[in-house]
């Protein structure tokens, strides 16, 4: 289990109804209506958790908006609610962004329905809480293709398709806070490492082209997915953060949809953590004495 730093949550899979649920919890934007008309975003993993926040809150300031996610029914269904609200603005595909031949499925799919793509935002993805040692090398291989490889297929690939043709684009990589390694899950932090790096390397390599390259670390956030976790990690993780409390999904949301936004025009390769100041202190992780047995969370055995 990680350590007091940042921790992605694994989404999992709501009800439909959490689409009404969602847009009853909302709240008023904090950007000006409007801020993306005629744009077209994609989000991947976008029918759960801070993707289905991020989509609704680009739907709610005037954007096009294609999902994917692995599970046909639920990215489908998601979309026919949301498009119940927001019209024919919203599609929603399966896709595995691990697969190149999907990935450029989809894609095509969306520029032949919107005709561009102007965002991008890279939230697909999931590990397994374990300690290094219990991971085996195919458990490693799996995390390291979802979070590290599937975001370069769909970022390459909107790219060469979108963004350097039009000389304009927006990327935006849903991470976690690796500064200090990621006791717990090596496997995401080595390929969330991967991202952050590829977020700075694709930040200057695609200036010249007008396309901006910048990712969110969100710290624990208040969703689905943190069920999996046991209680009492969660509210140690909750007394380790300055601000002594979890994040909410639409948090997370403000803070992609700013670095998409032209509010963003002069930021590239740079990660906002979205944590509420946990990278800054505190740890999970326990360190044992000398010759004791890892707990890993402070104060709960595996």
């Amino acid at each position: 289990m990680p350590a007091g730093r940042d921790l992605i949550m694994v989404q999992c899979m709501p009800p439909v109804d959490d689409v009404t649920a969602l847009a009853a919890q909302h709240g008023r934007s904090p950007f000006a209506a409007g801020l993306f008309d005629g744009q077209v975003a994609i989000v991947t993993g976008g029918a759960t958790g801070i993707g289905l926040a991020t989509a609704r809150t680009l739907l709610e300031l005037g954007a096009s908006v294609a999902l994917c996610g692995r599970t046909e029914a639920r990215v489908i269904g998601v979309a026919a609610a949301l498009a119940i609200e927001f019209g024919g603005r919203v599609i929603g595909l399966p896709c595995d962004i691990r697969d190149e031949e999907q990935v450029t499925s989809f894609v095509t799919a969306t520029l032949e329905r919107f005709g561009r793509i102007d965002v991008l935002v890279n939230n697909a993805g999931g590990q397994f809480p374990a300690p290094a040692a219990a991971i085996s090398s195919r458990g490693f291989e799996a995390v390291v293709r979802n979070n590290l490889l599937g975001t370069f297929n769909m970022t390459r690939e909107v790219a060469v398709r979108a963004f350097i043709p039009q000389r304009s684009g927006a990327v935006v990589n849903v991470t976690a806070n690796v500064s200090r390694g990621f006791p717990g899950m090596a496997h995401t932090g080595a390929a969330r490492a991967g991202v952050e790096n590829l977020s700075m390397t694709l930040g200057v390599e695609w200036a010249t082209h007008g396309v901006r390259v910048n990712a969110v670390a969100p710290g624990i956030i208040e969703s689905e997915g943190i069920k999996q976790y046991p209680a009492e990690f969660i509210e140690a993780g909750r007394r380790r953060t300055p601000l002594k409390r979890l994040g909410t999904v639409r948090e997370v949301a403000n803070a992609i949809v700013y670095l998409a936004s032209s509010a963003a025009a002069f930021i590239t390769g740079t990660t906002l953590r979205v944590d509420g100041g946990a990278s800054l202190w505190g740890d999970l992780w326990e360190i044992p004495e000398p010759g004791g047995a890892a707990t890993g969370i402070a104060g709960h055995d595996r």
